[in-house]
């Protein structure tokens, strides 16, 4: 067996259990920073869930890195997942594969490709919104003159910055929040832009659509 068959086959097997991974990262992140009274086991078992998560994400990287035998070819075009481990706020981001392996049956995607597109970034914009929040909200809110001083104040920061509006009303004052925002502005433009021109190609082909089937003459 080639080495792209067996990393294929890799990929197939872990796809649901680091999705599932994911989910459970993400909702030990959570509790972690949204419930700070629990006691400190929970905190230490949160904790532990979280680091976990990410040896799993590093353990899937390492072997497909040395199933690929592509070296730094393998950083180059699996970058989003280089990204997953280097970046715990991008985690979550797998459990979009997760969703795709659900819809999936019998080898093909149920939804067409624009629906995917924009099912997908929806999907991303929502798992990303929350992970940053989460993250400005663990540290902003004891940080002096902050804005950010709930996690709702967080939320609506984080669809704002999201969104590309940016009203500035809350901001972070932190090194990290702000590090985070640029993350979050960028991650925003590009969904934004993936949206917008999936549904522009979706408009032109309907539109292209009944010009062919439109009678001569009309």
């Amino acid at each position: 067996m080639d080495q792209e068959s067996r990393q294929t086959r890799w990929e197939q097997r872990t796809e649901v259990p680091l999705g599932i991974a994911s989910l459970i990262f993400l909702g030990a992140y959570a509790l972690h920073v949204l419930v700070p009274g629990m006691p400190a086991v929970w905190h230490d078992v949160c904790l532990t869930l979280t680091v976990a998560t990410w040896g799993l994400f590093l353990l899937d990287y390492a072997v497909r890195w040395r199933l690929s035998g592509r070296r730094l070819g393998f950083v180059h075009t699996h970058w989003l997942d280089t990204l997953v481990v280097v970046l715990p706020l991008l985690r979550p981001l797998r459990i979009v594969r997760l969703y795709e392996v659900v819809q999936r049956r019998h080898g093909e995607p149920r939804l067409s490709l624009h629906a995917r597109v924009i099912t997908y970034a929806g999907v991303s914009t929502v798992l990303l919104g929350f992970a940053g929040s989460l993250a400005v909200y663990q540290h902003e809110r004891g940080a002096p003159g902050a804005t950010i001083r709930t996690f709702g104040d967080s939320v609506w920061w984080a669809c704002s910055t999201l969104a590309t509006v940016g009203y500035g009303d809350v901001t972070p004052v932190t090194p990290v929040g702000r590090l985070i925002a640029v993350g979050l502005m960028a991650c925003g433009l590009a969904l934004l832009g993936a949206v917008t021109g999936s549904f522009s190609s979706w408009l032109i082909q309907v539109f292209s659509r009944e010009e062919d089937e439109r009678p001569p003459g009309r």
